[in-house]
């Protein structure tokens, strides 16, 4: 009995091909998300700490054009865009007192109005990072299950060969066909898992980055209004 991955394909019914060519093609963009979110984590990474290194200094120096001018340079920092988006509050809140004074524009709290601006580009940028890792999701809860179809369509053939008092050179390929399937399922659903749970991860360390950052950003912000 040849049991050779060539001969069991061939051997392979046409409804467990499918399932296999289905598992394939979950699996292929499995991996196109997992690289792509990998991409833009390092990217990320490598932004933000170039971004933080400065910036420590220039809020010191009270250089807020600087801050948003480089801030806007960091296309992929999470934490660039956050502190950039508060550094715009901040400068839109000061030229309103101002220029207005603080009699005409009510109860304007300006800390307020920048923590509301960093919390709306957080929430944006958590969404943002999280893209596609609901599909990695996906695949690995569902690629076991559809491998799980597989193997019930091949003992179901194998079942019938048997009706014709077959030989086990008959029924081998049948067999086969359907642990393949569960395997192939399985060997998908893991990598997706551990896809999934190391991207999760990543998330969960830009998030906690983009907290400290802007915390520390609207403590200077309190300083500066008690100062």
């Amino acid at each position: 009995m040849d049991q050779s991955l060539s001969s069991i394909w061939d051997h392979m019914s046409l409804p467990v091909k499918g399932i296999m060519f289905f598992m394939l093609g979950m699996s292929i963009y499995m991996l196109y998300r997992v690289v792509d979110r990998l991409v833009v984590f390092t990217k990320a990474s490598s932004e933000t700490v170039r971004f933080v290194l400065g910036l420590r200094e220039q809020l010191k120096n009270q250089r807020y054009d600087e801050i948003q001018r480089v801030a806007q340079g960091f296309r992929y920092s999470p934490v660039a865009k956050v502190v950039g988006a508060g550094t715009a509050a901040y400068r839109q809140g000061q030229d309103a007192l101002t220029k207005s004074g603080p009699q005409d524009v009510g109860e304007f709290d300006l800390v307020d109005s920048v923590n509301r601006a960093i919390e709306r580009v957080k929430e944006r940028e958590v969404s943002s990072l999280r893209k596609g890792l609901a599909g990695i999701g996906t695949v690995a809860t569902a690629t076991p299950f559809v491998g799980l179809l597989g193997t019930v369509i091949g003992i179901i053939n194998a079942f019938a060969l048997l009706k014709g008092n077959a030989t086990i050179e008959v029924i081998g390929p049948a067999i086969a066909e359907a642990l393949y399937a569960t395997a192939g399922g399985l060997l998908v659903a893991i990598i997706a898992a551990m896809g999934f749970n190391y991207c999760t991860t990543r998330v969960e360390e830009l998030t906690v980055d983009m907290n400290d950052v802007s915390s520390e950003f609207l403590d200077h912000i309190l300083r500066e209004g008690r100062g």
